[in-house]
């Protein structure tokens, strides 16, 4: 365990604290965080809302959020990771909480860890802070987005009034086994007895109904229970609630979009006694929900889209997506990743809709060079497909390569992970500065 002679003044100060003070990155269990929260006497006393799934989970949360808050709640909202600012990963009242709150916090659970001689994660440690802050804030209800899995991540300390299991599919195969099957128990943990159990993944793996069924859990499956029914304007939720008719589209962008948007609503439904909502709450919600990052296309000439994709599923989704555009001469394609995820998967997915790969270092630890992503890309034969390959040394650098190269006629795809899109976005904002 590290410690510290001094404590961190700053958020920069905290969060680099943070990043060593556990030796591992990710350690999987409850034990650790539940007796830090015990000795914070962290007991909240509002809803909660606990969102996990492979994808998905950032945008079921959005909408909830933007939902609940149109209806007048104060609404708190913990996501990860971030694109810019740690702070987006903790918000009140659709406002990022503040260096200042966030010091505060940080330094109360880490008074005590310290007092139970107990070394926290990253992630564990940031969960725990967000709730210490929505509880001093005195909120209506909290959205919990799960970090990794679901039956052991720091989130599920805390026990969900409704849970939403998003999607299943393959990432994180280190930590929640290798199959549909066992990833998707690792998911239902979030699960609660006599509580509600919305799944919107429509090929629902056997152990999260059985574990569903097992601990009395009320679930509740797309198709099932809950649907929506849409044309090119306007779409209808069905659910044990009744039904909502001519809802608007989300504002945000993509195929699985109304999946989501249900997943809330049948939420929603099982909240309705302790959290009500208006019809003109859910369209004026589904209006206004804003998600950086998720299939965002930005303004302007070339087009550009900026996708998170970093598994084979989201990538697929993505594909789709761009297919559902208008057609462009040539899409150039801004690539990093991790390395250990599933690169190949993920070029697979999208090979067929690529011109040109501009293929770029990721300036993390864990990031793939673009020397191991070239590799990958003539592994699977890109250039085969009709795709051209260039390297970077970052991805700052292949970003302006495209928006030169780039006529008003092509589009710009910046995707692969939280991180290829974060420093797109930084590098935006400084040539902004500039101008």
């Amino acid at each position: 365990m590290i410690e510290s002679n001094s404590k961190p003044r700053t958020l920069s100060d905290w969060l680099g604290y943070l990043e060593y003070l556990h030796p591992k990155t990710i350690e999987m269990g409850l034990e650790r965080v539940d007796q830090v929260k015990s000795m914070l006497g962290l007991t909240p006393s509002f809803p909660i809302i606990t969102v996990g799934g492979t994808n998905g989970k950032g945008s079921t949360c959005a909408m909830l959020e933007a939902i609940l808050s149109r209806a007048g709640y104060r609404v708190a909202c913990y996501t990860s990771p971030h694109l810019l600012r740690y702070n987006e990963r903790v918000r009140i009242n659709q406002q990022e909480a503040s260096d200042d709150d966030l010091c505060r916090a940080f330094d109360e659970v880490d008074s005590a860890r310290v007092d139970s001689g107990i070394s926290l994660t990253y992630f564990e440690f940031g969960t725990l802070a967000a709730m210490q802050l929505f509880s001093q804030a005195g909120v209506d209800v909290a959205i919990l987005e799960v970090g990794l899995g679901g039956r052991l991540d720091a989130v599920n300390i805390f026990d969900a009034n409704c849970a939403v299991l998003t999607s299943v599919d393959f990432d994180h195969m280190d930590y929640l086994g290798n199959t549909r099957e066992e990833i998707g128990f690792e998911k239902a943990g979030i699960f609660r007895s006599g509580r509600a159990a919305i799944c919107s993944e429509p090929n629902v793996p056997a152990a999260v109904r059985r574990h569903a069924e097992a601990i009395g859990a009320n679930f509740m499956h797309i198709g099932e229970h809950f649907g929506y029914l849409a044309d090119a304007t306007l779409w209808g939720y069905w659910g044990v609630g009744g039904k909502r008719h001519a809802l608007p589209h989300p504002a945000l962008r993509g195929t699985c979009q109304l999946r989501n948007a249900s997943a809330c609503l049948a939420a929603l439904d099982t909240l309705k006694d302790s959290l009500p909502v208006t019809m003109g709450d859910i369209r004026q919600g589904l209006l206004e929900v804003t998600l950086p990052g998720r299939f965002q296309v930005l303004p302007g000439r070339p087009l550009i889209v900026l996708d998170v994709a970093h598994n084979p599923s989201a990538a697929h989704i993505l594909a789709i997506n761009l297919d559902n555009m208008d057609r462009y001469q040539k899409t150039y394609a801004v690539f990093a990743m991790l390395r250990d995820k599933d690169i190949a998967g993920v070029v697979r997915s999208l090979m067929s809709r690529v011109d040109m790969w501009l293929v770029a270092d990721i300036n993390v630890p864990r990031g793939a060079s673009a020397d191991e992503l070239l590799q990958v890309l003539e592994s699977v034969n890109v250039v085969g497909a009709g795709g051209v390959i260039c390297a970077f040394p970052d991805t700052a650098t292949a970003y302006a390569y495209a928006c030169e190269q780039a006529t008003e006629n092509d589009r710009i795809c910046v995707f692969g992970s939280f991180h290829t899109v974060s420093e797109v976005l930084a590098y935006r904002n400084i040539v902004k500065r500039r101008q």
